[in-house]
């Protein structure tokens, strides 16, 4: 899931999606209803890629918190954000129990089920990291067991040529 093109706008409802670049801003389309229309350079405009949770530890980047609320749910719809400040606070207690009490308000917690749903009802929330990963490893175990074959040959070549 690539975060980096959706855009959260301030004081616009909704998540949008980056689409081109203007000589005054960005065009962008509403996830919901697919409408486009124009985010100039004066708005508040965040990439959900750059949004962090705070944690008692270190920032929780929100992708992770959308992959274990998406882990929870099993791809479902969350509880609904209008819910009340308690089951919200224990929800997302559930779903990321490190996270600052005191620096996560319950606006930031509506916002993130919000933002979750939104995602989950138009098919965007995809976890791929794994699988990439995965790939990567395999990749890299592989060249590892090349270099490790080639420097074994490289010895008995050596070896023989003592004998």
């Amino acid at each position: 899931m690539d975060l980096s093109k959706i855009l959260s706008i301030s004081g616009k409802p909704g998540l949008y999606k980056h689409i081109a670049q203007s000589k005054t801003g960005i065009i962008i389309e509403s996830i919901t209803d697919k409408k486009r229309s124009s985010a100039f350079a004066t708005e508040q405009i965040s990439s959900l890629s750059d949004i962090s949770i705070f944690t008692t530890d270190e920032d929780v980047k929100l992708e992770n918190v959308l992959k274990n609320i998406f882990d929870k749910e099993e791809g479902k719809e969350t509880i609904s954000p209008k819910s009340s400040s308690q089951d919200l606070k224990a929800y997302f207690k559930e779903v990321l129990p490190e996270y600052d009490q005191d620096r996560v308000y319950v606006s930031d917690i509506k916002k993130v089920l919000k933002w979750y749903n939104i995602l989950s009802e138009n098919n965007i929330l995809e976890f791929k990291e794994k699988k990439e990963e995965n790939k990567e490893e395999k990749k890299e175990n592989k060249t590892k067991s090349e270099t490790k074959k080639s420097s074994e040959k490289k010895l008995q070549t050596k070896d023989n040529k003592k004998k």
